[in-house]
């Protein structure tokens, strides 16, 4: 999902012009290259401090350039929000990369400081700040909107748990989780990395929704 590499050319189906997105040729696939979900590519420029995001990615012409459904850029050193209604390669229009959850952050420092994005099978047509788009029709309140923002209920004991999961545990009920995409529910994502232990993060399946709740949220958008 992450990558660095030269500037390459990328054509968004919507608008079908190139941009100049710096996806290196072999920039991995979510999902891999036969991928039918999402398929984002996540690039990280850390010279230049931005990030660039896609939805829908595939390579063409063996990488020398890319198609895609969408694509976001983000200026890493300011926290300035894009335009409202503006999508980007998540749903709520948010960057994907800041709510990934890191094999760096929970192994090796045992810590996470930021909240965990996480997506809903339905969601409600509207959002709440920092989100800035929503992705469904239906306008029932019974559904959550884009950026609503949970946490795990300080109440809930973590210790039974994997240390790894313990520390993402401990990150929810801190920093809580903000929802940014339509998809299988509770669904937390990390960065892929070889060296995480599938078997420990399976403990996070173990965690019930009943242990979360939402945190008091604001003015709707639609």
């Amino acid at each position: 999902m992450l990558g660095t590499g030269a500037t390459g050319e990328l054509r968004l189906r919507r608008r079908e012009r190139p941009w100049p997105y710096p996806i290196p040729a072999d920039a991995p696939i979510e999902g891999g290259a036969n991928s039918g979900g999402d398929r984002h590519v996540l690039v990280v420029d850390t010279l230049h401090w931005k990030l660039y995001e896609l939805f829908d990615a595939h390579p063409m012409n063996s990488g020398a350039s890319w198609h895609a459904g969408s694509g976001a850029v983000f200026d890493l050193s300011s926290n300035q929000l894009r335009p409202i209604y503006w999508t980007s390669a998540d749903a709520a229009g948010l960057p994907i990369f800041p709510g990934l959850v890191r094999y760096d952050e929970v192994v090796e420092r045992g810590l996470i400081d930021h909240a965990v994005r996480f997506p809903c099978p339905r969601t409600q047509k509207g959002f709440l700040a920092p989100a800035r788009h929503y992705a469904s029709s239906d306008p029932s309140p019974s559904l959550p909107p884009m950026g609503m923002r949970v946490r795990l209920k300080a109440s809930f004991d973590v210790s039974p748990y994997p240390a790894d999961v313990q520390v993402i545990l401990r990150a929810m009920k801190k920093y809580g989780m903000i929802l940014a995409d339509n998809g299988s529910g509770w669904f937390v994502s990390g960065a892929p990395d070889p060296r995480w232990n599938d078997d420990k993060l399976d403990g996070l399946k173990q965690v019930p929704s009943s242990a979360f709740e939402v945190i008091q949220m604001g003015t709707i958008t639609r």
